[in-house]
């Protein structure tokens, strides 16, 4: 059963978290969908902006189930469960297409990394902050100590991780790290999103592209992801291709 949901409204594609029992807590299972959803949404020439939900007021999400890691071996919680989600992890924030992440309540260890995997977040006035790995004896593994501290200053990741402090939604909203703070979540996202979706697709991509390779995100992809989509709009691109189909040698202009 789908613990990950993906349904559309317009252009605007909604990954909602359905685990509110364990308040939608990661298992292999939801990381596993999430991925293919990804897969989805980002092949989905229809969608144009996506929305990252869960279900339930108490909290996005309190990270990775412990039933899911617990008794893993050392090798095994490193090479598959941290590496794993960290592809996965990147692979939303890599996404061609601007992401809101909804923060309806509580965002934990890996569901604050997986807020800071998307472009912007709004929060509830009683939703929080927090990397209580340390308080389970393991350490911060889908990039709590990585992309995290591009999004909020060192002192505040410390004070979380090291400190075991909760940040309040204020605070993330002066810190930047969250784009408003709304009794109505779910609303303020998709009226930010409206405006998205009315913008061009491939500038809007193009721009995210250089924000990222400004910024560190996966440099290298971007580079060349921008080299390419520039390339592949020139006349010499077109008469390359046509001429390696005519087995001839091809004729270059420049242009």
């Amino acid at each position: 059963m789908s613990a990950v949901h993906l349904t559309t409204e317009g252009r605007v594609a909604e990954l909602r978290l359905d685990n509110p029992d364990k308040m939608n807590a990661l298992t292999v299972e939801m990381l596993a969908q999430l991925a293919d959803h990804l897969e989805t949404v980002e092949r989905d020439r229809g969608i144009a902006a996506v929305m990252l939900t869960a279900t339930g007021e108490r909290a996005f999400c309190t990270g990775a189930d412990i039933n899911g890691w617990g008794d893993l071996t050392p090798a095994e919680f490193s090479r598959h469960w941290v590496r794993n989600g960290h592809r996965i992890f990147d692979r939303l924030a890599r996404l061609c297409k601007p992401t809101v992440a909804v923060l309806n309540g509580h965002a934990f260890g890996g569901g604050l990394e997986l807020a800071a995997a998307c472009d912007i977040r709004v929060m509830a006035p009683k939703a929080a902050l927090a990397l209580p790995e340390p308080a389970v004896g393991i350490v911060p593994g889908w990039s709590g100590t990585q992309r995290l501290l591009r999004l909020l200053p060192e002192p505040v990741v410390k004070e979380m991780a090291l400190f075991g402090h909760r940040i309040k939604a204020d605070r993330a909203l002066a810190f930047g790290f969250a784009a408003a703070v709304d009794d109505d979540p779910r609303a303020a996202a998709l009226s930010l999103l409206e405006r998205a979706v009315a913008l061009s697709p491939r500038a809007v991509e193009i721009t995210k592209h250089m924000i990222h390779a400004a910024q560190g995100e996966d440099r290298a992809a971007m580079v060349e992801a921008l080299g390419s989509a520039a390339i592949s709009a020139s006349e010499d691109r077109n008469e390359g291709v046509t001429a390696f189909r005519e087995k001839r040698k091809p004729d270059f202009t420049g242009n």
